[in-house]
């Protein structure tokens, strides 16, 4: 038979579709896929775990609108927690003044008045609270917080006096005060006297705790505990002073009850010697503002007797002063409470339960004589049930070592004092 084939090459094909090849592929990962869960099980859970993981993220990433890298910021309020005389209050959204109130909220773009004889103090919620002196004003520029814990707190000082003292804000976290164009930040834990005269045209930042910088025109100014910074809007330079520290107080020690009778001795006040101070100024008053002083006395030596003190609650603070009659800055702040005692009234009970510690918070409870009054740190507890027991919760504490003072006192002059010192972490 003959071939009907011609002699050369022959080429021979078959047509394959892309559908096809897909199947092939899918089956050749899916025995790849299988075999691998058989051999490896957990090396399979996590490969498939990482990989549904780096999907979502990227669904994530492509949802997600694009910010510029900085946490969402929302803002705070402020809220006064003490007031004396007259404080006026002018909101942001309003332009009517109203007297200040302890309900009254305060927030960014508010401004706060005090008058000749008016006090407030303000507390943020970073911890920093503002001490508004007389004939003062400020305004709140900034007051908010983001999603790391970092705040960030403001407050312009237009005319007047302001002691702040900033808390333990966490890192990032800011505290500036602005006058005149220059911004001064604070640390943690600071502690300033900020003033601006208009009539002499001069501003003043005194730091009396922790660090501060003054910053104005581009030069930079630190602060020390004591150092003050001194300019003037006309100025070319910011001027650095060291200022004469003021003594620190001993006795009467802070919380301190004092008890007297109808033949009481005076009362003695003493107080750190100061080198190159040629006197000392001291002052007691029945609020801690001092905007009314019962005492304001020089005295050459560190200590002086002073008698006419009746019962109830003080402070008392120092200054030194030096051969030009410059006084350093005010001291701290002691509070102690004159108690009248009658030494024949005989023993008060008084039974402490152990303390209670809650945050910054302690809870007393005890029980002492029916119809007894009983004081904590010198705030009178205000309700005594009629078998003498009693329940209280002191105001917020300092970080550090606290003296808790608990005094029971009868209509009959007695009195029973118990102490106990307690740290704040």
């Amino acid at each position: 038979m003959r071939s009907n084939r011609k002699p050369g090459i022959q080429i021979a094909w078959k047509t394959v579709t892309y559908r096809s090849v897909f199947l092939i592929v899918m089956a050749i990962l899916a025995a790849i896929t299988v075999g691998t869960r058989l051999a490896f099980p957990e090396f399979t859970d996590h490969t498939v775990k990482a990989a549904s993981s780096l999907f979502t993220n990227l669904l994530e990433r492509v949802a997600a609108p694009e910010t510029s890298g900085k946490p969402a910021t929302t803002s705070q309020q402020a809220h006064i927690t003490a007031l004396d005389g007259t404080v006026r209050i002018k909101k942001a959204s309003s332009n009517t003044w109203v007297h200040a109130d302890y309900s009254v909220p305060l927030e960014k773009g508010d401004v706060i008045q005090t008058s000749s004889e008016g006090m407030a103090k303000i507390v943020f919620n970073d911890g920093t609270n503002y001490t508004v002196k007389q004939d003062s004003l400020i305004v709140i520029e900034e007051n908010s917080a983001n999603e790391r814990q970092q705040t960030n707190v403001a407050v312009t000082v237009n005319t007047g006096t302001v002691d702040l003292a900033t808390g333990t804000y966490t890192q990032g976290s800011t505290s500036e005060v602005k006058m005149d164009g220059a911004t001064t930040s604070f640390g943690p834990d600071s502690a300033a006297r900020v003033s601006k005269d208009p009539s002499s045209k001069r501003d003043e930042v005194l730091v009396t705790k922790g660090t501060g910088v003054t910053e104005r025109n581009g030069e930079s100014t630190p602060l020390a505990a004591w150092e003050k910074v001194i300019y003037n809007p006309g100025a070319a330079h910011l001027e650095k002073v060291k200022e004469i520290g003021p003594p620190t107080p001993i006795s009467p020690a802070n919380m301190m009850p004092i008890f007297i009778s109808r033949e009481s001795k005076p009362i003695e006040f003493s107080w750190t010697p100061m080198a190159n101070a040629k006197g000392y100024r001291l002052q007691i008053s029945q609020n801690p503002y001092f905007s009314s002083v019962m005492v304001d006395r020089k005295i050459s030596s560190s200590n002086v007797l002073v008698s006419g003190l009746t019962e109830g609650p003080y402070y008392w603070m120092v200054r030194s002063f030096d051969a030009q009659d410059k006084e350093s800055a005010e001291s701290e702040k002691n509070r102690f409470t004159v108690i009248a005692k009658n030494e024949n009234s005989g023993a008060l009970p008084l039974e402490l339960d152990p303390f209670i510690q809650h945050g910054h918070v302690i809870e007393l409870t005890g029980k002492t004589e029916l119809g007894a009054r009983i004081m904590v740190n010198g705030h009178e507890v205000p309700v005594v049930s009629t078998d003498g027991r009693f329940h209280y919760f002191t105001p917020p504490l300092p970080t550090g070592e606290t003296l808790i003072t608990v005094t029971a006192q009868d209509a009959k002059g007695g009195v029973n004092t118990q102490q106990q010192k307690i740290v704040i972490q």
